[in-house]
């Protein structure tokens, strides 16, 4: 066991792996018609990265239960409103993201599924927040912004709960192990290759998640979420008690 890591049984093993190849194709084809800005890069990507990560699978598993609107930083193409429609999850979901490019698509995608309650927006982060009550989801971004602005991004989330409102996060935690080495590689991989505009700066300690949730009166548990994959991903959920 590593750093922060609460032990879970068998019974949420579905939630840790990648979604089965049905519901991938389905979600993925929303992008078949988007020539611009990714053309089928987008529907490749998105079919192979839901078919391999486990990441929607246990967040979906995490927000299940709750109705509280959702609020997810650092969107990306949005898959999390896909996957949660998949899952039979219905939450108002607004997605922000500072890659201009990626809230087209995902604004795109989302129309042709017929997404409804769903909006995305354009926002550079580590600058500032929206306001937002209900809950919040921080899935792969801390790692790549300003290492001053990590604790109050996740500061400002927990602000925003709700009773019954859940906070979110996958992130690398940074403990010194190789796969926290394997982890870093494929963010900078990632740079490179143009997918993230920006490099990954300093992954979150365990131990200084689970202050934060602790001085702001929280439960929190942490397990990992890395599935078949080398990276050191880690679950967080945290809610009041």
């Amino acid at each position: 066991m590593s750093p922060g890591e609460d032990a879970h049984g068998d019974d949420d093993a579905a939630a840790r792996r990648p979604l089965p190849r049905e519901p991938a194709q389905r979600i993925a084809a929303a992008f078949l018609s988007q020539r611009r800005f990714g053309g089928r890069y987008h529907y490749h990507y998105v079919r192979t990265k839901l078919r391999s990560d486990p990441l929607y699978p246990g967040v979906c598993a995490a927000l299940a239960g709750t109705g509280a609107p959702l609020l997810d930083l650092g969107c990306g193409l949005g898959l999390l409103a896909h996957a949660l429609r998949q899952s039979g999850i219905g939450l108002r979901y607004h997605g922000l993201d500072n890659d201009r490019r990626k809230i087209a698509a995902a604004g795109r995608a989302a129309a042709r599924a017929g997404l409804g309650d769903t909006r995305f927006e354009a926002m550079d982060l580590s600058l500032a927040l929206p306001p937002h009550r209900g809950s919040v989801a921080i899935l792969d971004l801390l790692q790549f912004v300003d290492p001053a602005r990590q604790m109050p991004i996740v500061d400002g989330a927990i602000g925003m709960l709700e009773p019954g409102a859940r906070l979110v996060i996958r992130t690398g935690l940074d403990d010194g192990g190789r796969r926290a080495r394997i982890t870093r590689g494929a963010d900078v991989l990632s740079r490179v290759l143009g997918w993230m505009n920006a490099a990954p700066r300093r992954y979150p300690e365990a131990a200084a998640l689970r202050a934060r949730f602790d001085d702001a009166g929280l439960r929190s548990r942490f397990s990992p979420l890395s599935g078949d994959t080398p990276f050191n991903n880690w679950l967080i959920v945290a809610e009041h008690g």
